[in-house]
């Protein structure tokens, strides 16, 4: 913690306290509220983020985003709530991995023509960040679509193309971030990507083995018997683990989360360890991390620059250009549209440049606002979708289960 930081002429409050985290709890609320009626399918984090705003930088200034204990609690919230985004990237799905090959088709086809729209993107407004605003442009988010999906009863198994093209470019967008935001470490962070990802590697073909062992399940009835939450206790601990090599690679924290939730994912997360991760996550740390996010940004430099509202646009509007570019590989214009809607790359690309201090001015509302009129676009779009494909009413096999993006 900062001793600088002691209140005075910036309007913060001194230091990190049990109020303050009663004010963010509260004011965190504002995100379910927001999202309370479903036909409007407003993320909660919108609200959480509107609620960040209020009391931050851009608004009253009630609280110290630069505070170095609400940043550690904010990142933890960062790497758990991409936990829950990596295991929602349904690697175990048959429908799924059937579609596979028609889903990378789709994706690299996105992505050749973000790589075009972000160079014109980067020529028109002067950026630097042309890399950067092709990895937005490509991204999608399984933890947003799916639960959209999900929501108007759409199956998985008649979005298995759609579903397999967000997975394939959720892992190959979230992998590039940390890269392009600072290209100038990407051979370190390059290092630090594969030592994670090796890692994962081995730790999926334990896992498998122990699963298949059946030891999996002795271990989790005698964890659950004797109370030792054991399951959640391991998953922390990796984690960290990965949080502790990421930061030492110049990574984020991001990596970190997004490798334990594929490796969950992978071997199929125990509904036990997923409700304890679910309240950790929605009750407090995930809540806590938009709410700082929010803090964090500072519209006053986005209206002072007013070009930027303009960049924030381009994105979104750019973003379901690109995707329906995935036409080719067979995807109906609903779901290619419906496969722009992005919230979690936008997110991180925002902490990652706050923290390392890449982005012009206003540039972070940008993004967030691309990403923005990207859910608006993927909301309706998804409409369509369910119009189009008559689903079956209920039903096992749906989408996803609803989740933060």
């Amino acid at each position: 913690m900062s001793p600088a930081r002691d209140g005075g002429a910036d309007g913060y409050g001194s230091l990190m306290s049990f109020a303050t985290l009663a004010l963010v709890v509260a004011v965190g609320l504002l995100g379910p509220l927001a999202s309370a009626r479903a036909r409007w399918r407003v993320p909660v984090v919108v609200g959480e983020l509107v609620a960040g705003l209020l009391i931050g930088t851009s608004g009253f200034r009630i609280v110290d985003p630069g505070n170095d204990d609400f940043t550690l609690l904010a990142q933890i919230g960062f790497g758990l709530t991409m936990v829950v985004v990596g295991s929602h990237v349904p690697l175990r799905d048959p429908d799924v991995r059937a579609a596979f090959a028609r889903g990378t088709l789709g994706a690299a086809a996105v992505g050749a023509a973000s790589a075009v729209l972000a160079a014109l993107l980067a020529l028109v407004s002067h950026s630097g960040h042309g890399l950067l605003y092709g990895v937005l442009l490509a991204s999608s988010s399984a933890a947003l679509v799916l639960p959209m999906l999900q929501s108007v009863g759409v199956v998985r198994r008649s979005a298995a193309q759609l579903v397999a093209q967000i997975a394939v470019a959720d892992v190959v967008c979230v992998v590039l971030l940390p890269l392009v935001v600072e290209p100038s470490r990407a051979l370190t962070a390059g290092i630090g990507l594969l030592v994670i990802a090796a890692i994962t590697v081995a730790l999926g073909v334990i896992l498998i083995r122990f699963v298949r062992s059946d030891r999996r399940r002795e271990l989790h009835v005698y964890s659950e018997r004797r109370r030792f939450a054991l399951e959640l206790r391991v998953s922390l601990l990796v984690l960290f683990s990965f949080a502790a090599i990421a930061q030492f690679a110049h990574l984020s924290i991001l990596i970190a989360g997004f490798a334990l939730g594929l490796l969950l994912s992978a071997v199929g997360e125990p509904h036990r360890l997923a409700r304890q991760l679910f309240g950790m996550t929605e009750g407090f740390f995930g809540p806590l991390f938009f709410v700082w996010l929010g803090a964090s940004l500072d519209l006053r430099e986005l209206v002072a620059h007013p070009a930027m509202i303009l960049v924030g646009l381009a994105l979104g509007v750019g973003a379901v250009l690109a995707h329906l570019v995935s036409r080719v590989s067979g995807l109906p214009w609903a779901q290619a549209v419906a496969s722009a809607g992005q919230l979690g790359v936008p997110v991180a690309a925002v902490t990652l440049g706050l923290q390392t201090h890449t982005l012009a001015p206003g540039e972070g509302g940008a993004i967030l606002l691309g990403a923005l009129v990207s859910v608006a676009t993927s909301a309706v779009s998804v409409a369509a979708v369910a119009r189009h494909e008559r689903p079956r009413a209920g039903g096992g096999d749906s989408a996803a289960e609803p989740a933060r993006p």
